[in-house]
């Protein structure tokens, strides 16, 4: 599915734009906004990382949880 929007570039943005994206605008915008959301996610992820690393109700509970990594089978 595809939705149609109007944006407003200044002059500098909008020749860039044409000279880089050439015939299709369209599919070099959207690349743009996917990379866009892959780079917003990761950051987003990093952040729940350090959180749950400095946590220690987290950490304690992956102590927990930690005991059940082998299911009970011997360490060969």
């Amino acid at each position: 599915m595809t939705h149609r929007t109007t944006i407003t570039l200044d002059d500098e943005a909008y020749r860039f734009l044409n000279d880089i994206a050439a015939n299709n605008r369209s599919a070099y915008i959207n690349a743009l906004l996917k990379q866009e959301r892959k780079n917003f996610l990761k950051q987003a992820l990093i952040k729940a990382n350090q959180e749950e690393a400095v946590d220690p109700d987290y950490q304690e509970e992956l102590k927990v949880w930690e005991s059940t990594l082998s299911d009970g089978l011997p360490n060969d």
